[in-house]
Parts: C-alpha cells; sequence; structure tokens
C-alpha cells in the first residue's frame, strides 16, 4: 500500500483509526484562509485535522444537548413526587418512556 501525502493529507487518522469517509466542501476563500491561519496558530498539522476536530467537537456538543433534558430541581422534585404518588405507571407514562428510550434521550 502507497501512502499519497496530497491524497491523504498530513494526518488521516481520526483517534487512532484511518479515517476513510471523506467530505468534499466549497468555502469562500476568505473563510479558508481564516481556517488555514486558524489551524497553524492551533499548531495543527492540517487544515483539515482543523475541519475535523471542529466538527467532531461541535457535533458532540449538539448531540448532547438535543438528548438530554436539563430542568430546575423543583421541577425534578415534582416529578419524583408524581411517579412515587401513582401506584402503577399509565399507558402514557409507558409511552413517554419508551419514546425516550428509543429517541436516545438521557
Amino acid at each position: 500500500m502507497t501512502y499519497h501525502l496530497n491524497y491523504y493529507g498530513i494526518n488521516p487518522y481520526v483517534g487512532g483509526v484511518m479515517a476513510t469517509a471523506r467530505l468534499d466542501i466549497r468555502l469562500d476563500e476568505e473563510i479558508k484562509a481564516k481556517a488555514e491561519k486558524a489551524s497553524a496558530l492551533l499548531g495543527l498539522k492540517s487544515l483539515t485535522e482543523y475541519v475535523v476536530r471542529l466538527m467532531d467537537e461541535d457535533a458532540t456538543s449538539v448531540i448532547k444537548e438535543h438528548e438530554s433534558i436539563v430542568v430546575k430541581d423543583s421541577v425534578f422534585d415534582e416529578f419524583l413526587a408524581a411517579c412515587n404518588k401513582a401506584k402503577m405507571p399509565n399507558q402514557a407514562l409507558k409511552n413517554a418512556a419508551m419514546f425516550t428510550d428509543e429517541s436516545g434521550i438521557k
């Protein structure tokens, strides 16, 4: 197997694993120049490494934000009190629990 620097870039590994998916994008020259400068200032090996890092960090943040529900302590306490008061969960509560499980909400 031959490694082609122009094809793979300087850092083809992401998280210790050879990256196999490709993403082709078109962007304004000014944005590209700023991204290249930021990449260099951070000491990264390539623009690809910078873009992959940004995408991974942002995607992780967005997913976490949308898969979690944060409520005030008082709201959670009311919820627990309602759960403790009920002898058995009704069908609506069972459906809600199933929906959150299937949706990946934590």
